[in-house]
């Protein structure tokens, strides 16, 4: 957030929000004013340029749905699907650094906003870019719309749910973010039955003394409250180095031995558990996502709620396993490229089929709530399957990897100096990927899908099955032979950065720019033997794309592998 037409501030939050405005009326054919859903999160502005862009839709004739407070992000989602809405803005950036924000599209689908329509809202900001309105008076006079929608989706979250038996006793961080209210009400209405909870906890009431909150589940209390300084992590991220520190020494001294995370604006989900040896082990996006779907699909199949073969979606870069647990139990996996506008937009077209879709980046979603990633509803998903096989997840997670198979990662991070740099090297390694056979065994053998090409080596008419989209700068190998790469290797390589058009943080010089700031590989390793032999294939791999592809001086490997991987 900083001044320029490259940079989120106020002149281009309503640039963008008239831009978006004059789109949406274009394509409509409807006389009644369309509906825009809007909300923000705890971050530095958000309410003011939440305000801003509610002020530019209200004098462009919208009907504007507004939160007198803060929203988990797939609150607007969930709002523009019940309440026909044509539109949702949500004002976050997730769980980046304190000095970001974003602006966040969804259309009247629920989904959030896909090629090719976000060119076209491009196209149509850049023709609308002298602001319509600075006063944000009409705004303070809107009826607010927060308690009705928000225990709705409470209602649509907690209605499916059936805490079966006793729960484990948790410890909860919203990460200085917004996600306690939701939290604390969901376990209102499921869990302990407390009649008079409110969303807004006071302060004085974070020691847990409401009903039974204070035996089951223990808030973060330095972390409970929004801060869009966020002072006691160095980033909001569940995922980095010592986010959780703080919980896992909550529940160190309560001796409890699971801790649920959600990220700022609470559309993400993380948990870590206390192993035997007393270390804490975090869940890994993929292996929660496993755990989750095959959840949802035995609950499916114990209620046989529809005719037909299930279906769940996951990202071309999240695990494998989830599919090969499908091929023998009998629901189908469907792949699509990263992101959840991909993955919303999946199961919206495959309707009541569609049960579940994840992707690695501890992103989780219950399709018949939303179609994005929801970090609440995955931590009750995760409460009840505790609840039902009364079992911690750690422990679920090994039974399905006796059952199945194991499947273990190795995904890093190369950075890039500049745009050349990075397309140099993609482009090195789509002329020549069967390059890095000549450093694996000799019968090695490798089947290739090209997201640039739309080809596939391994589909019968050699195209790919994931959606074409250009400038998706992405390429995926399956290695297999018989002894080294256990039951075998996947990996994909995909530069990454700061992506085109409106997505997330960037607005709105990524509207018309696309510079990749660097490129990410995963490496997934398939053993029947065990986890270590699956990891030692994937660190193999790792190990050989590093000398082979990633030799270049000036690309610089992040640190979770750099020593695992020298050659």
């Amino acid at each position: 957030m900083e001044a320029g037409f490259a940079r989120m501030n106020c002149l281009t939050v309503i640039q963008t929000s008239q831009g978006l405005a004059e789109h949406l009326l274009k394509c409509s054919s409807s006389n009644n004013p369309l509906k825009v859903v809007i909300g923000y999160d705890g971050r530095h502005y958000s309410k003011r340029f939440a305000e801003l862009a509610a002020a530019a839709f209200l004098e462009k004739s919208f009907s504007v749905i507004w939160f007198r407070d803060v929203v988990h992000t797939p609150l607007v989602p969930f709002a523009v699907r019940t309440q026909c809405a044509d539109a949702g803005v949500m004002i976050t950036a997730s769980h980046n650094p304190k000095n970001d924000n974003g602006y966040k599209v969804y259309v009247g689908n629920g989904c959030q906003i896909n090629s090719p329509q976000d060119q076209a809202i491009a196209k149509a900001i850049m023709k609308n870019l002298e602001p319509v309105t600075w006063n944000t008076t009409k705004v303070y006079g809107l009826e607010d719309s927060l308690d009705r929608i928000r225990d709705a989706y409470i209602l649509s979250l907690t209605h499916p749910l059936c805490i079966e038996g006793p729960t484990p006793p948790v410890v909860y961080t919203p990460m200085h973010g917004v996600g306690l209210g939701f939290f604390m009400l969901a376990a209102n209405r499921l869990l302990w039955n407390v009649h008079s909870f409110a969303a807004e906890l006071p302060k004085e009431d974070l020691d847990g003394t409401i009903g039974d909150l204070q035996r089951r589940t223990k808030i973060v209390k330095e972390q409970a409250y929004p801060d869009p300084e966020f002072p006691t992590v160095e980033y909001p991220n569940p995922e980095e180095h010592g986010a959780l520190d703080l919980a896992k020494a909550e529940a160190d001294k309560l001796g409890f031995k699971l801790l649920l995370a959600n990220d700022p604006d609470a559309d993400r989900f993380a948990a870590a558990q206390k192993l035997e040896d007393g270390k804490w082990y975090q869940f890994k996006g993929d292996e929660m996502g496993v755990i989750l779907g095959v959840h949802v699909f035995e609950k499916w199949r114990s209620k046989q709620l529809q005719q037909g073969k299930p279906l769940m979606v996951t990202s071309a870069v999240s695990s494998q396993m989830l599919a090969a647990i499908g091929r023998r139990e009998g629901f189908e996996v469907l792949e699509t490229l990263t992101g959840f506008k991909w993955i919303g937009n999946a199961a919206l077209e495959a309707g009541s089929r569609a049960l579940f879709g994840y992707e690695e980046a501890l992103g989780y979603m219950l399709p018949d709530i939303v179609h994005d990633k929801d970090g609440i509803s995955a931590a009750y998903l995760l409460l009840e399957a505790c609840s039902k096989w009364q079992r911690m997840p750690y422990e679920m997670l090994q039974d399905l990897y006796r059952k199945y198979g194991y499947f273990e990662t190795a995904n890093t991070y190369w950075k890039s100096p500049s745009l050349a740099l990075t397309k140099e090297t993609f482009e090195h390694i789509r002329a020549n990927p069967r390059s890095i056979l000549h450093s694996l065994a000799p019968s090695t053998r490798c089947r290739i899908r090209d997201a640039i090409s739309g080809t596939d080596t391994g589909t019968e008419d050699g195209r790919s099955t994931l959606p074409s989209v250009l400038d998706n700068l992405m390429i995926t190998l399956w290695l297999s032979s018989s002894l080294e790469l256990q039951e075998g290797v996947r990996v994909t390589i995909r530069a990454s950065g700061t992506e085109p058009k409106i997505k997330g943080k960037y607005i709105p010089s990524s509207l018309i720019i696309c510079a990749y700031s660097g490129m990410t590989v995963y490496v997934e390793c398939q053993s029947r033997v065990g986890s270590a032999e699956a990891k030692s294939g994937a660190l193999l791999v790792l190990r050989t794309v590093r000398r082979v592809w990633f030799c270049h001086p000036r690309l610089q490997m992040e640190n979770k592998y750099e020593a695992e991987t020298r050659s």
